[in-house]
């Protein structure tokens, strides 16, 4: 499985194939019309320019980010993800981190503006902090481990837990990590 910076590389490449316009060129577009808000810059591209939303998203991000200047580094994305009431869950993103990047030479690290997934062939694990008091561990498991604390999901992750405090980073939460990055490879 394709990692999702090739994929998104390939769709960029089949856009400005099948238009002829780069991302310089809708940069102009945009900056010609007026328009800062995502959905307004989709709408435009898809109502004048043909593109399909899912086309139009992703040039809609590519020149927001172009006129911000490019995207933030992954440092700062992690960096506002715990910022904050947030400070405090840092050291549960940290610890889960190291379980996840101490599994192999093969763990890709991919910071996003509102979560870091662990990836292999494909991703095994998502760490988010969706409000001052809980970290949420997203895990890609074969089924439901034997324990309250985990849930079915529907989404990137099939289960997903919420952890309120370092001490929830347990060996048995070690071990659900390992058994998703088993499961990616």
């Amino acid at each position: 499985m394709p990692d999702p910076k090739a994929q998104m590389e390939t769709q960029l490449a089949n856009i400005e194939e099948s238009t002829g316009q780069s991302v310089a060129d809708y940069t102009a577009i945009v900056q010609e019309s007026g328009l800062e808000k995502h959905g307004q810059i989709v709408a435009l591209f898809k109502s004048e320019h043909g593109l399909t939303h899912g086309n139009a998203n992703l040039m809609a991000h590519l020149v927001r980010e172009s006129l911000a200047g490019g995207p933030p580094p992954p440092s700062e994305l992690l960096s506002a993800q715990y910022v904050g009431a947030k400070e405090a869950l840092l050291p549960i993103y940290k610890e889960l981190a190291s379980i996840a990047e101490g599994l192999g030479s093969d763990v890709q690290k991919v910071v996003q503006k509102t979560g870091v997934s662990f990836r292999r062939k494909k991703q095994f694990a998502l760490v988010q902090a969706p409000s001052s008091k809980r970290v949420q561990l997203g895990l890609n498991l074969d089924q439901t481990p034997p324990d309250e604390r985990v849930a079915e999901t529907n989404g990137m992750c099939t289960h997903a837990m919420n952890i309120t405090d370092i001490a929830g980073v347990d060996e048995a939460v070690a071990e659900w990590i390992r058994q998703a990055y088993e499961r990616a490879g």
